[in-house]
This record gives structure tokens, sequence and C-alpha cells, in this order.
């Protein structure tokens, strides 16, 4: 007899194969596993990127526009790069982080944090004259995102090219190295550039709508992407040249329509993404999960995940994980087929009592990495980044301050 965990896979690898000028049929498959014969280089992941002190506004009521509002306002420790870090620490992964902060409050609450993690230091430059990044968002009282005002010039400014390439040994070591597009253009290309000499895969996190489109000078050295719907709008409009594509509004335009309806409406510029190179693309839903894309079926999307090698200090993630969510062969598309389809499939989030959300899909991009890292494949580590990131709306603070592999587990 099926046990849960094997049940909750099947109903999360419905997928599309999605010829791109026909019409699509529903197919389903198992998991696959790129777990046999794990004989990689030790590595640990590398992430690049920014450290924020997020100052969250909540509003107990309503909020009026000219006046002050009632509410609750807090500090958070932030920074997509940095919350995606520390998810992975917490998760068994020791990735090493390249970033700037000031000796200022902000910087120095950041770093405290970040060594009491027992995490290097090393690729962090600290210095008087650096004003530490800080983000002020104003949440609604459901706690998403209202508003924001975002003062990070000094990781434009102090994660330099130069600065990057003091570690090239660090990244020509890494199993993989996570981009996100708060760096300048220059810093984004010195470390693809770098990443690429050694044939490290890299993971491009847009961060915002306007930062996004500088996928465009690095797109040739992405393996992955996960953005949101308008960052993948933004993305695909940078990359074709053009306004191809508009924004979907999703409250008016499709209501409570399917999944494979919204994935029709998203998949044109889901194909940009592939077309210029970029194996992988993550689209996250909020709370209806996210699309795992790739072009030419299942075993390519096993294939674009072999260059990553497994890092030994998340073997316990591995092991729980395998024993609750054991991995499935997939099927495989006639060589002839390969190429002219994109293949998606669709992850629903989990249910969550939301406490807030900033936090969700870093965490998101978190679990997935520490998973592919450990030896899990990909489907496997798209299901664990969904549990983590239920954890992550379920917490007061973007990361959790501990993650239960067990109640993970127990979840996919």
């Amino acid at each position: 007899m099926e046990n849960r965990a094997e049940r909750r896979l099947d109903s999360i690898t419905r997928h599309l194969l999605l010829p791109l000028e026909s019409n699509h049929t529903l197919h389903k498959v198992g998991l696959s596993s790129n777990s046999e014969g794990l004989k990689h280089e030790k590595g640990e992941p590398m992430v690049i990127g920014g450290m924020v002190l997020d100052i969250h506004a909540t509003p107990s009521i309503p909020a009026n526009p000219r006046t002050t509002t009632p509410g609750k306002v807090s500090y958070v420790l932030g920074g997509v790069a940095r919350n995606v870090a520390e998810c992975m620490s917490k998760l068994g992964a020791k990735p090493f982080m390249i970033s700037a902060l000031g000796h200022d409050m902000a910087g120095n609450l950041l770093l405290e944090n970040w060594k009491s993690h027992g995490l290097s230091t090393e690729g962090i430059w600290k210095h008087q004259n650096i004003e530490t990044a800080v983000v002020c968002s104003v949440l609604d009282a459901s706690g998403e995102l209202a508003a924001a005002v975002a003062s990070v010039e000094c990781i434009e400014k102090f994660l330099t090219p130069e600065w990057i390439e003091r570690f090239r040994c660090n990244i020509h070591s890494a199993s993989i190295v996570m981009v996100d597009a708060n760096l300048n253009p220059s810093a984004l290309k010195s470390s693809c550039q770098l990443a690429a000499e050694s044939k490290i895969p890299m993971w491009f996190e847009p961060v915002s709508v306007e930062k996004s489109r500088r996928i465009n000078s690095v797109v040739k050295y992405i393996s992955f992407a996960s953005p949101n719907e308008d960052e993948l709008v933004a993305m695909a409009n940078t990359l074709s040249g053009g306004n191809v594509f508009c924004p979907i509004e999703r409250d008016s335009s499709i209501g409570k329509c399917s999944k494979e309806k919204l994935f029709d409406m998203l998949k044109p510029a889901v194909w940009i993404l592939l077309k210029n190179g970029i194996k992988i693309v993550i689209v996250t839903l909020g709370s209806d999960g996210v699309f795992l894309c790739s072009k030419g079926g299942p075993s390519l999307m096993r294939a674009s995940c072999d260059g990553i090698k497994p890092c030994n200090s998340a073997d316990i993630l591995f092991n729980i994980m395998t024993a609750s969510c054991p991995p499935k062969p997939f099927s495989t598309l006639p060589d002839s087929e390969r190429g002219s389809f994109l293949f998606a499939v669709h992850f629903p989030a989990l249910p969550a009592s939301v406490s807030r959300l900033t936090g969700a899909g870093d965490c998101l991009v978190g679990g997935t990495i520490s998973s592919l890292c450990s030896g899990l494949d990909i489907m496997q580590s798209v299901a664990v980044g969904i549990a983590v990131s239920k954890a992550a709306v379920e917490s007061e603070t973007n990361v959790p301050s501990a993650f239960n592999l067990a109640t993970i587990a127990a979840l996919l």
C-alpha cells in the first residue's frame, strides 16, 4: 500500500507537456533521482547579494493616506541573499556569503546574527564608510507587502567585481552559486563569469520587477531562475527587446481559473527565458504554489541539475527526506521530441496560518537549493522548498528560528 508521502508526491507531479505551437495534453510521471553514485567533489553553496535590515510596519486597522495609523513596527533581519543563506544554514548547509555591511546599528545586528549561526564572515566586507542596506516596508493586515522604500545603494557600490574576485577559489569549489539582482550589472557579470570558469551552476533571484531586468547581461550563464509572475514578465520583455508581454491581472482577468489556464497565460514568457538558455524556471505564484518549468522533458530537467555537487553538511536533510519522499524514475521523451516541448509541473502551496509573507519566496529558494545540494532531485527539492515556505509564512521573522526536518518531511 502506498504511504502518505507517495500520495502527496502523486498529487504534486501532475504536469503539462506543452508543445510550443499546439494544444497541450495532461500527462503524469513519477520522480527522478540524481542521488545514484554520489561521487562528486565536496562543495558548499555560495550566496552573493544583500544583507538588509527590514523595518516592517503593520497597521492594526486599514491605513489612510496623509495620517498616522496605529499598528506595530518591528526590525527584521532580511535581504534576499541573506534570507536564502540563513534558511540554507538551518537546513544543514554551510553557505559562504559575499556581501557588505557598515559599522552601524543595522550592520552590527546583521553581523552578530550571522556569527550566531556559526557561518563564515570572511566574504562580508565591513567598513565605516558603508551605510548598511535598510528597507522600510508597510504591510497590509494580511501580511502582504503594500509599499516599501529600499535604501540599498551600498550593495551596488561596495559589492564590486574586485571584492567578489577575492573569493575566486571559494566560487570555483562551490556546489552552486546564487546571486540576487541587488548586485550591479558588472558585479553580476563577474560573479557569473567566475562560476562559469569551473562550470558551477548559477541561480538568479530577481529580487524585484525593476532589478529582474538585470538578467539581460548574464542570461547565458544562468541555470536556474526563480521569478514571481510580475518578475517573469519583466525578464521576458527585457530578453525579447520590447514590451511584448503584459502583467497578468489575476483578480480581474482570470479569477478562479484552472492552473492549466494560468500556465497557458504564463507559458510564452516562460519560453523566452528557456529559449535564452536558462535551464530551469521556478515561477512562484504565492498562495497558488509554483510552476517548475524546463525545456525538453523530465530527463533534461534532471540533467540540468547534474552539475550541482552534493555537500556533506546536508547529509541529514538527504536521509530524512528520501526516507519520507523516496525518488521515482522519470519517464523519458523520444529524442525527436526533446527540445520541442515545454515541460511544467505545478506544485500547490500547503495550507498555512499566515503571520507574514515577506520571507516565503526566499525560504522556498533556500529550501530548494539546500535539497539539491544534499543530493535530492529537482522534484523532491521543490517539494521541500514548498514545505519550508509554509514554515516561513507562519513565522514572525523572514526565516523561522529553526526548522524541524521531521515536520517538513511529514508534509511531503
